[in-house]
């Protein structure tokens, strides 16, 4: 099991932008493909975002074509998913994970190790 801690959430009027970070300690995070997930009150928790180890990424929920931005910087042993345009339905909590499969994947029994989440709430 990996540690993973995300970091960014919080509350942003609709139309807001936000940057979630996901940071790992002990080990390259490099090394791994990494998801990130959201879960809504009530809602099973669904895919968003993912990037392999060689930078290829994935959008996972057509809902976020064209607003949200996954990246790592390998140097800083980290994952980010830059958020703009935020909507309501955007709320939830945002989750990273890493997985050992080389190819991106929404399947959440791909990822391995959890973190334990952010809260992401928009609203006016």
């Amino acid at each position: 099991q990996l540690q993973l801690v995300e970091s960014g959430g919080g509350l942003v009027q609709p139309g807001g932008s936000l940057r979630l970070s996901c940071a790992a300690s002990g080990f390259p995070l490099g090394s791994y493909t990494i998801g990130w997930f959201r879960q809504a009150p009530g809602k099973e928790r669904e895919g968003v975002s993912c990037i392999n180890n060689s930078y290829g990424t994935t959008n996972l929920a057509d809902s976020v074509k064209g607003r949200f931005t996954i990246s790592r910087d390998n140097a800083k042993n980290a994952v980010y998913l830059q958020m703009n345009s935020l909507r309501p339905e955007d709320t939830g909590v945002y989750y990273c994970a890493a997985s050992s499969i080389i190819y991106c994947s929404g399947e959440r029994t791909a990822f391995h190790s959890w973190g334990q989440g952010t809260q992401v709430t928009v609203s006016s």
